[in-house]
C-alpha cells in the first residue's frame, strides 16, 4: 500500500448512478429503517444489525476497526433514487501482503437487483488495484447464499474453495464460508472491462 496512504482519509468513490463515502456515526439515521425493518437483510450475516441497537453496534464496530488501520467502511448513496441503500468495507487490510477483503456488504430490499452492486464494485476494486496498489482482493459469503454467490460470480471473481465450519452463525451453528478472490493481473487483463461493459449495458 503506498505511502500515503492514511485510513482516517475521507476517500469518495463515485460514478453516474452511486456514490459511496466513508461511514460516521451519525449515519445510524439512514440505517434505522433497514435495521428495524428489514431482519432477513442479515440472514447470512455472521454479526446481526437487526434493531437499534445492533445496528449502533455494528457501526461502532466498523468505526473502530477503522481507526486501527485494518478496516474501511463505506456508506452507499443511490443517486438515481437519491436514498442512502446500504454498506459496503474493505477489512483484513494487510499492507504488507498487498492483500484486502471486500464485504460486510448489504443493501436495502428495493436496491437489490437494481444494478446498484455491480456499480459499486466496480469503484471498490479500482480503488483497491490502482490506488491503494493491492495485488489481491478476496470475498467471502456464506456457502447458502446463493444470490451473493452469484452476485460475485458475476463481476469475474474466481472460487477458490469452501473453510468448513469458519464461524458461528448468531443464530446458533455455524456456516461455511465460500472464497472467492479477483488478482490485480486479472483485474488489468479483462475482469474491469468486461464489468465496465456490463454497467454500460445496464445503464
Amino acid at each position: 500500500m503506498p505511502a500515503s496512504y492514511n485510513s482516517q482519509a475521507e476517500y469518495v468513490l463515485e460514478d453516474e448512478r452511486v456514490l459511496l463515502r466513508p461511514l460516521h456515526e451519525s449515519d445510524i439515521q439512514y440505517f434505522l429503517p433497514y435495521a428495524i425493518s428489514e431482519p432477513d437483510t442479515w440472514k447470512y450475516s455472521g454479526i446481526s444489525a437487526h434493531g437499534e441497537e445492533r445496528m449502533k453496534a455494528y457501526i461502532r464496530a466498523a468505526l473502530n476497526g477503522r481507526k486501527a488501520g485494518t478496516q474501511y467502511p463505506f456508506i452507499v448513496f443511490d443517486k438515481q433514487t437519491q436514498e442512502y441503500a446500504g454498506s459496503s468495507r474493505f477489512y483484513d487490510i494487510q499492507p504488507d501482503n498487498a492483500s484486502l477483503q471486500l464485504g460486510y456488504t448489504w443493501y436495502g430490499e428495493k436496491f437489490r437487483g437494481s444494478g446498484l452492486n455491480k456499480h459499486c464494485k466496480f469503484l471498490l476494486l479500482q480503488f483497491a488495484f490502482e490506488t491503494l496498489d493491492m495485488y489481491r482482493v478476496e470475498f467471502r459469503a456464506d456457502a447458502r447464499n446463493e444470490r451473493s454467490i452469484a452476485a460475485m460470480r458475476s463481476i469475474g471473481c474466481t472460487v477458490e474453495g469452501i473453510l468448513r465450519s469458519a464461524m458461528w452463525l448468531e443464530g446458533g451453528g455455524r456456516r461455511n464460508s465460500i472464497v472467492l478472490s479477483i488478482l490485480k493481473e486479472e483485474w488489468e487483463s479483462g475482469v474491469k472491462d468486461n464489468l465496465f461493459s456490463k454497467l454500460k449495458a445496464e445503464s
